[in-house]
């Protein structure tokens, strides 16, 4: 139950961290010094997570990790589609 919820708390605070990123695109419509590289294999990386996420749930086993996860992905695709959007062409 412990670790449920430290898992929980832990992956809600990691993807509330990139809301002040979304926050500065948002706000500057400037994305040139970020590497979408760097964020493409971010989200590959907590996609493939994602997946394993997934058959841990079906599982029985790891909610917790399911859905922090899934926020994560949520939040990092979001930031991807900026940078596609606010690149400079």
């Amino acid at each position: 139950m412990w670790f449920s919820a430290m898992q929980l708390v832990g992956g809600i605070i990691l993807s509330v961290g990139w809301i002040p990123q979304i926050m500065q695109i948002l706000r500057t419509r400037s994305v040139a010094d970020l590497s979408l590289k760097s964020y493409l294999l971010m989200l590959l990386g907590i996609g493939l997570m994602e997946v394993y996420a997934i058959h841990l749930s079906l599982s029985g086993v790891g909610l917790a990790f399911l859905i922090t996860n899934s926020l994560s992905l949520s939040v990092v695709s979001v930031v991807v589609v900026l940078m596609l959007r606010f690149r400079s062409r």
